[in-house]
């Protein structure tokens, strides 16, 4: 990235080449930008310069635009557009917005939140478009390169996330860990299980390579214990599916336990030892909030997932 050439490109050269695009007249765009022609000609000079280009020529009576001023069109209407939203803070009108926003969330959440939440925005939204993605095909580096609004995930509030300064995170509702087993497993008749229960039959677990080691895991190694993980799944699902079919175990969210289709028939126990502090999160890059778009989605966000809490 050339920064020293950046710099000499400033929003007024930009609002004069889109007024450009728009008049193709140099008069007329002086005239909109209560300009004189012959500043707006001095700021067109600029431009050429600093982008090599002609921009727009004359064909007859005519001025018509370069194949470059016309691919920049877009992305000068973009940015202008952004900026008029940070300057000016909008009012958004959610009921006739016609963008897109996009989600990540693990598939636990898909069963808490996805489809109320959906439900909830697009009516009072009805004209935008809603991708849901999967956490495991898009993650955090999707916040970071702007391809990705916000991720919603269950996340571990007992260590720090993930050191990525520019992303925040924010827990939405607050959960508790508990040990799924199948209804003919030797430990589903126990009330209550001890530490070595727990550690003597295999667990399956999750694979998450975004997140840092649960909180539990390092508790228990810290007191020299340890489980035998054989098999490592991508989903909450996928690893219920296990434990029905097996003696595995799965520690996972109580609010996804009760919840999800896959969890039905399982049973469900306390764990034996302090697990921390664990909750829903939604995570956003810091620079989001200055679009009311993305500010509004975050409020509804956090909104419902209140009135969720609400009617526990």
């Amino acid at each position: 990235m050339d920064l020293a050439k950046l710099s000499r490109i400033s929003m007024k050269h930009l609002i004069t080449l889109h007024v450009m695009l728009d008049t193709l007249s140099v008069t007329a765009s002086a005239e909109r930008l209560c300009l004189s022609p012959s500043s707006v000609s001095k700021t067109l000079s600029q431009l050429r310069l600093n982008l090599d280009d002609e921009l727009f020529y004359r064909h007859g009576n005519k001025l018509v635009a370069t194949q470059l001023a016309r691919r920049l069109g877009p992305a000068v209407h973009q940015i202008i557009n952004d900026m008029n939203q940070i300057m000016t803070q909008e009012v958004f009108n959610p009921a006739v917005y016609e963008g897109s926003f996009s989600l990540a969330m693990r598939e636990s959440t898909f069963e808490l939140l996805a489809a109320k939440l959906s439900a909830h925005v697009l009516n009072l939204a009805p004209n935008i478009r809603l991708d849901i993605h999967s956490k495991n095909t898009v993650g955090f580096d999707g916040l970071v390169k702007g391809t990705l609004d916000f991720i919603i995930l269950p996340h571990d509030l007992s260590q720090p996330p993930i050191a990525r300064n520019e992303l925040v995170w924010e827990a939405l509702i607050n959960d508790e860990m508990v040990c799924l087993m199948s209804a003919s497993h030797p430990l589903a008749i126990k009330s209550k299980l001890s530490i070595d229960d727990y550690l003597n039959y295999s667990h399956v677990g999750i694979s998450d390579t975004d997140l840092n080691t649960p909180f539990f895991e390092m508790q228990l190694a810290q007191q020299e214990y340890s489980r035998a993980v054989p098999i490592s799944v991508a989903d909450f699902g996928s690893a219920a599916l296990m434990c029905h079919h097996s003696e595995l175990l799965f520690t996972c969210s109580r609010r996804w336990a009760e919840n999800a289709f896959q969890a039905d028939g399982l049973v469900t126990k306390p764990l034996p030892f302090d697990y921390g502090e664990v909750a829903y999160s939604l995570v956003w890059h810091r620079q989001s909030m200055n679009d009311p778009a993305l500010r509004w989605l975050y409020e509804q966000i956090v909104g419902f997932t209140i009135k969720l809490r609400a009617f526990e």
